[in-house]
């Protein structure tokens, strides 16, 4: 398969439309369609944000070929990672589908305070980009291994996620602490 035509039919299996990959690469609807119509190629540093975007490997996305593990993972799974996943907020009240998470200090975190914060961003506007808090952390390692299972669902094609390891907290009129 051509670049172009792995383009279209990876866009389409993620559910995006053209103006979708578009607006998360930042070119125009009419570029990505050029390119899925084999009217030229993206600049480099596009092509790579066209594949961390969709969630594949640069030779997949070019020439069709990935690596024979990860061949043999999406037949045994039927899996088509999307690149976004749902994930339930801390007090279990919202259910975030998240394209991005960031993590963030609590800045001045007293002794029984949460000392992270795990965001999700579900979209992204002219205003910029709409965040959810997703859970509270005491701790860096608490933290880090979170980010490192969202990933692997992701990656392993979960539409959802359950947080493992936000602390459980309180949260009152002058700030939120450790319960």
């Amino acid at each position: 398969m051509s670049f172009g035509e792995n383009l279209r039919k990876l866009r389409k299996e993620r559910g995006l439309s053209q103006e979708q990959l578009a607006e998360k690469i930042n070119v125009s609807r009419q570029a990505v369609s050029k390119w899925e119509q084999g009217g030229g190629y993206p600049e480099t540093e596009k092509i790579i944000l066209i594949a961390k975007n969709l969630n594949v490997s640069l030779d997949y996305l070019l020439v069709g070929i990935e690596s024979e593990e990860k061949s043999e993972m999406r037949k045994e799974k039927n899996v088509v990672p999307t690149g976004k996943i749902s994930i339930r907020t801390f007090d279990g009240k919202t259910v975030v589908t998240c394209h991005k998470v960031s993590v963030s200090n609590v800045i001045l975190a007293g002794k029984d305070e949460p000392k992270y914060v795990l965001n999700g961003v579900d979209k992204v506007s002219f205003w910029g980009e709409n965040t959810t808090t997703l859970g509270w952390y005491a701790n860096e390692e608490d933290i880090k291994k979170e980010i490192v299972d969202i990933t692997k669902a992701i990656n392993g094609g979960l539409q959802a996620y359950d947080l493992k390891y936000a602390a459980k907290v309180k949260i009152g009129i002058i700030g939120v602490k450790l319960e």
